[in-house]
């Protein structure tokens, strides 16, 4: 037996099967099978110049950054290896030689 997906607006799993279309009692909503896939939409990061930017790439910087917490700032060149694309405010996971752990926004990167 398979199992129908849950309704893409309020979220029920009571959908069912009319024709070539499910529809949600709850809501009475209608949609096509076809219109909506199992897979996530996959977020696409990019660098100042519009780069995709993937896991692990090295990456630059292209304006000096100040940093709180610390008395000086993070100067523009600065190279920044194996970085990790996460959600949030700040795109970027890196550990920075001389400044340790830091959230970098990708728009303030260039891929190199």
């Amino acid at each position: 037996m398979t199992t129908l997906p849950n309704c893409p607006e309020c979220n029920s799993e009571y959908t069912y099967e009319d024709g070539n279309m499910l529809v949600c009692p709850m809501c009475a909503y209608e949609w096509s099978a076809n219109d909506f896939s199992n897979e996530e939409e996959v977020k696409v990061y990019r660098d100042a110049n519009r780069n995709i930017l993937q896991d692990g790439d090295t990456v630059t910087v292209i304006k000096d950054l100040k940093v709180k917490g610390a008395s000086s700032v993070l100067k523009q060149g600065t190279r920044v290896k194996n970085i990790r694309l996460v959600d949030g405010d700040h795109d970027i996971d890196c550990k920075i030689d001389g400044f340790g752990a830091m959230k970098l926004k990708s728009e303030f990167v260039k891929k190199i």
